[in-house]
């Protein structure tokens, strides 16, 4: 008898990629643990996602293995979980796998019993000794099963009771005063930073190297607030001795990172990571979250140094998105695969015979040297990954001839696509988009984070709630009738109420500040801890062995620091005290964070920049077809200090105006001409008519 197709319905394109398994796979759902139950076997719990590697590799190696299906379908029931879909149960049995064998990984292999309670983790398994191991399992489970099932319920309470230790730890690190306190941990994350800075290849440790998003922002945040100040010490000569440059070890990063080979110096975006230390060889895949923060980033680099390189990465990034990651219902797809026709990264290198083949001998060898491509090469088998440490002068043939060559491997096999809609990222595709958009004059930018939101608002809301995950316009769902749906997590609240808050900034419709409102108000009533912190998951969601709570950041921002720039963000348009509080109250973990491994606390540092500035509230009143207007909010945004809130308007919106945005109430036009007011906390310095007094007023000191 052939294995069941329980997958067959899933929105998740890594499920469907075992659908046709012989295995007989069950989605995460209360019915693969009765089945279990009632059996009275072992649930086999394999995580993965579909961009990744070694979870293609033990799919063809066991998954797809009749010999290995056997095995697993007569000793176990296997549960296959998508860990972007399902962030919960990935970060529950991570942190077992984590604690059972002092490192983890994707995919993720997790025996336990039929109530959930893992005794067994490890990661990849090779098959052979894969088919042992659940042989092993299963002897285990019917000759010692006392031993087994103690050894489970020991493990999941003490899971249980070091989740709550640690948040209890964590938020015991407050305290004081709230001005001081994100002071002196901002400034003690950079010195922390500088000191683990590569000044060789930039980035932060020794390889592998993951873009390290959420800190360079942080960097340039604090650059920002303190470098002016800083630089002004005349007997000095420029900044404190001793003081860390937090501006360089943001700019040495981002240009590593750009001119390596984790960007793709063709087609533009980044991949997931770099196997070394130098940025050359990167793991190929392509994921959504990473793009979209580095976007950001790349343009606020531009924004504070005039950076052509930050402006072009900035740029070509948001392109790569709408042309690679778009979904025909207007959202960003998940990712792209590392490998097409089975090898890793073969549609991304280049050896000189191919450059030639494209582009003839002379302009062949040209391209070789400017993209570092060689005959040893620096991949595997004499490919080369494109690097471009330095700009050629003759501009035009490097564009004709990148032209050329993107042309050419367009004709290639391409990496699969994971076109499912995570909420949590296009969130942040939505802020960085809109941001993009207005600064750098692209208004398909703005058009694609509007459509975007429009998904969010139509298929991921229901009933005030948001649901992760959606696939051609369906909202997500696990597999079978009866399972688990994808319920949204903090992060999906958090940042996709921030991505609201910037698109109704950058377009002025009042409607995203709204919506905004509402996923907070969720996120405070059904994932705050009563004591200022958040879980992970609602507090009606479903019920697993413990509570996910883990406020530090990972590849994105932590739901928790997430949720606090939201909050603050909120606050900032609306006057909320409340939404002020709760913001600090979130950053409590900050400084325990930071203080220990400072690259797990970039969000919490970010958004603790943006406090120590205000951050500033900057009202924009004008006709929107006036030039005057548009300059004006360019400029607030080009000007702007960290964690500005943007808010824009005709200037004929009533101070009692229902669902209008707050800050714009009762402001309007100054002697008949648009006019920008900036304030801090809703205290307001005088209004202002033309981009060079707005950019003064954003510079004073807060």
């Amino acid at each position: 008898m052939g294995a069941v197709n329980r997958l067959r319905n899933s929105t998740s394109p890594y499920l469907l990629q075992h659908a046709d398994n012989p295995v007989d796979w069950w989605p995460w759902s209360d019915e693969a643990f009765a089945e279990a139950a009632r059996r009275d076997v072992p649930v086999m719990l394999s995580v993965g996602y579909a961009a990744c590697h070694w979870c293609h590799v033990m799919a063809h190696e066991s998954f797809e293995d009749p010999e290995t299906a056997a095995v697993l379908n007569a000793h176990v029931v296997a549960v296959k979980v998508d860990r972007e879909e399902r962030p919960d149960v990935d970060a529950v049995y991570m942190t077992a796998t984590q604690a059972m064998t002092g490192s983890g990984g994707w995919p993720m292999t997790v025996f336990m019993t039929p109530a959930g309670e893992p005794f067994f983790c490890g990661t990849y398994f090779p098959p052979d000794r894969f088919r042992d191991l659940v042989l092993n399992v299963s002897r285990a489970w019917e000759g010692q099963r006392g031993d087994l099932t103690d050894r489970a319920k020991q493990i999941a309470a003490a899971l249980a009771e070091n989740a709550a230790a640690t948040a209890q730890a964590l938020r015991g690190a407050g305290g004081g005063d709230q001005e001081q306190r994100f002071g002196e941990v901002t400034d003690a994350a950079v010195a922390a930073l500088d000191h683990i800075y590569d000044d060789e290849t930039g980035g932060f440790g020794s390889a592998p190297k993951f873009p390290p998003s959420m800190v360079l922002e942080f960097l340039l945040r604090h650059h920002q607030r303190t470098g002016p100040q800083l630089a002004a010490a005349p007997e000095a000569g420029g900044p404190e001795a001793g003081v860390p440059d937090a501006l360089r070890l943001a700019e040495g990063t981002c240009e590593a990172m750009a001119r390596g080979g984790i960007y793709d110096q063709l087609g533009g975006g980044f991949a997931r990571y770099s196997v070394d230390a130098r940025w050359v060889v990167p793991h190929f895949e392509k994921m959504l979250y990473d793009n979209v923060l580095l976007a950001r980033v790349y343009l606020n680099l531009w924004r504070l140094t005039g950076s052509e390189l930050a402006c072009r990465v900035a740029q070509q990034t948001c392109d790569w998105m709408l042309r690679e990651l778009r979904t025909g219902e207007g959202g960003f797809a998940a990712s792209l695969d590392a490998d097409s026709e089975g090898e890793e990264g073969k549609f991304y290198v280049w050896r000189p015979a191919e450059l030639a083949a494209v582009l003839g001998p002379e302009d062949g060898e040209f391209a070789a040297e400017v993209f570092g491509v060689t005959a040893a090469g620096t991949f595997e088998h004499g490919a080369s990954v494109l690097q471009r440490h330095a700009d050629p002068q003759d501009a035009a043939r490097l564009a004709r001839v990148s032209d050329a060559l993107l042309a050419a491997r367009a004709d290639r096999v391409r990496p699969a696509r994971d076109d499912k809609v995570v909420a949590a990222w296009n969130g942040l595709a939505i802020s960085a988009l809109a941001e993009c958009g207005l600064l750098l004059g692209r208004p398909d930018f703005i058009a694609a984070a509007r459509d975007a939101a429009e998904l969010l608002a139509t298929v991921h809301l229901a009933n005030g709630r948001l649901i992760r995950t959606s696939r051609d316009g369906t909202a997500g769902a696990t597999g079978t009738a009866g399972a688990t749906g994808t319920a949204g997590v903090l992060e999906d609240y958090a940042c996709v109420a921030e991505g609201f808050l910037t698109l109704s900034g950058v377009t002025g419709e009042a409607r995203w500040l709204t919506l905004a409102g509402d996923l907070l108000e969720v996120a405070l009533g059904a994932f705050g801890d009563g004591e200022g912190g958040f879980y992970d998951t609602a507090a009606d969601g479903e019920p697993l062995i413990f509570r996910p709570a883990d406020p530090a950041d990972n590849a994105t921002p932590s739901g928790t620091f997430a949720v606090a720039g939201a909050l603050l963000s909120y606050s900032a348009l609306t006057g909320s005290a409340r939404h002020r509080e709760a913001a600090a109250a979130a950053l409590g973990v900050l400084p325990g964070i930071a203080g220990r491994y400072p690259r797990a606390a970039g969000a919490g540092l970010a958004v603790a920049e943006a406090w120590l500035a205000g951050p500033a509230e900057i009202a924009v009143v004008g006709a929107p077809e006036d030039e005057r207007t548009r300059a004006l909010h360019q400029t607030a945004l080009h000007a702007a200090t960290p964690g500005a809130v943007l808010a824009l308007g005709d200037g004929t919106q009533a101070a009692d105006a229902p669902g209008g945005v707050p800050l714009l109430a009762g402001r309007g036009l100054v002697d008949g001409a648009p006019a920008a007011y900036v304030c801090r906390q809703f205290t307001c310095l005088a209004p202002v008519t033309t981009p060079e007094q707005l950019s003064q007023t954003l510079a004073r000191p807060s």
